[in-house]
């Protein structure tokens, strides 16, 4: 670990994980990353706490509009500048992810599009993750206090009997897990979204200048 990481550890207080045997060590694991702020939280306890080769995998087609994708993609690419992590950027494809959920365009937000949109997500990285021979596959996803952890992991264990990749099953918010998020992101000026990405999770008093997000 070298100094300006220690030194961030330090500046957020950071305390450790509790371990977990679920991964072999020093192995690999396909991370399927919605934003910088996740990513930092989860990327510390895979990375540092359990020693683990991360690859950040930004799929997304649910991130609208197109500049708050790109601007979501950029400030990942610092995160992983300073963590020393790879990414790799999956099809951005929003007319795709429009089609998938547009019969449930009213469902509230956390409902059922919410759920779809997790299960194409976690489908196209566990499917990545085979292709490139990565034992182990998740998402930056449950880091958030807003997302539904146990919907999530059901939806990544089933894919796993799927694909045949195994899912790391997390509530990665725990153990201060967003709190670290929250705090890195400060530290590093990294940009916090207002909205979890797509069309129908803007909220109404920024919906009108969705063109300067």
């Amino acid at each position: 670990m070298n100094k300006k990481i220690e030194i961030l550890l330090k500046d957020i207080g950071y305390k450790g994980f509790k371990k977990k045997n679920y991964m072999k060590e020093n192995s690999k694991v396909l991370l399927h990353t919605c934003c910088a702020p996740c990513a930092s939280g989860v990327i510390l306890k895979l990375k540092y706490h359990y020693k683990t080769e991360v690859i950040s995998y930004f799929y997304n087609p649910n991130i609208y509009p197109e500049k708050e994708y790109k601007r979501r993609y950029r400030e990942l690419l610092k995160l992983s500048e300073f963590f020393d992590f790879k990414v790799m950027e999956g099809e951005y494809n929003p007319e795709f992810w429009f089609k998938k959920t547009e019969k449930l365009k009213d469902e509230p937000e956390g409902g059922r599009r919410c759920y779809i949109c997790y299960s194409l997500r976690l489908l196209k990285t566990a499917q990545k993750a085979k292709e490139l021979n990565i034992p182990y596959f998740t998402t930056t996803l449950t880091v958030s206090p807003h997302m539904n952890h146990k919907i999530i992991n059901r939806i990544g264990k089933t894919l796993e009997k799927k694909t045949g990749v195994k899912f790391v099953e997390e509530n990665f918010k725990k153990e201060n897990g967003y709190l670290y998020s929250v705090r890195i992101s400060k530290k590093l000026n990294i940009y916090r979204q207002h909205y979890c990405g797509c069309l129908y999770s803007i909220p109404s008093d920024i919906s009108d200048k969705s063109e300067d997000l």
